[in-house]
């Protein structure tokens, strides 16, 4: 198994860096992590941009993982102008994708069912935090059969903003009744991990389509290649 470690222990006080962390919660985000989506929300954010005149590549695309629809629209609109119709193009790159998925089906990320069951059968609570909507997370979790395993769902919908900030992992770990040090975040991109490192959790990432960058290390417990390494990782931050 390869796991870079990254130095992200300054969060936490001296008193509790010398004690074991208790690890109670999982929390996962969906698209990248759980369901191999990313790579279909890029290229049909790239061909609804296109199509609307824009010359958007996949290098702008990759900025815009994660992120809300506020931050995303001010984004594309700081790269491509005040004429770039957010919400239009979101749209008919919805449209797009709708039409991929409904011909081809949600694909599972490898491990992810083999996993969430390890965890949860070792007793971690487990949880969803996803920047997308609760009728279409509740419609993939159920097509790939582990909707159910999750204590609490949690989506953009449900928080006054979305990440980058970190209302939706505070909100999460209010719902599982944990601090923030209690639980791990889960996530594949740099906005992701930036909205759970504000929150106070800790975070690996298991990156999707673009390695994590200096920044993104900084915030960092560990980064590993995929699903299969995660219950390891666990247990070795529960021992530093």
């Amino acid at each position: 198994m390869n796991i870079m470690v990254y130095g992200i222990l300054h969060r936490h006080s001296m008193s509790q860096s010398k004690n074991a962390m208790d690890i109670k919660a999982v929390v996962f985000d969906m698209d990248g992590v759980l369901i191999d989506t990313e790579k279909y929300l890029t290229t049909f954010w790239c061909q609804a941009a296109n199509e609307a005149g824009f010359p958007m590549t996949m290098e702008h695309a990759l900025e815009i993982r994660s992120l809300s629809g506020p931050f995303a629209s001010k984004k594309l609109k700081s790269i491509f102008g005040d004429s770039f119709d957010y919400e239009k193009i979101r749209s008919r790159r919805k449209e797009l994708m709708n039409t991929h998925l409904k011909e081809k089906g949600i694909e599972i990320k490898p491990y992810v069912k083999e996993c969430i069951c390890e965890l949860r059968d070792v007793g971690y609570r487990l949880a969803v935090a996803t920047s997308t909507d609760s009728i279409r997370t509740e419609k993939y979790l159920r097509e790939i059969s582990i909707f159910e395993y999750f204590n609490n769902i949690i989506c953009a919908n449900m928080v006054s903003n979305g990440k980058p900030e970190p209302d939706i992992y505070i909100y999460t770990c209010n719902k599982l009744g944990l601090d923030p040090s209690q639980c791990v975040a889960i996530e594949d991109s740099p906005n992701g991990v930036e909205s759970a490192y504000r929150s106070g959790m800790n975070v690996i990432m298991i990156p999707d389509l673009a390695p994590a960058d200096e920044h993104t290390k900084k915030m960092l417990n560990f980064s590993i290649k995929s699903m299969a390494e995660l219950p390891e990782t666990i247990k070795q931050l529960q021992l530093l």
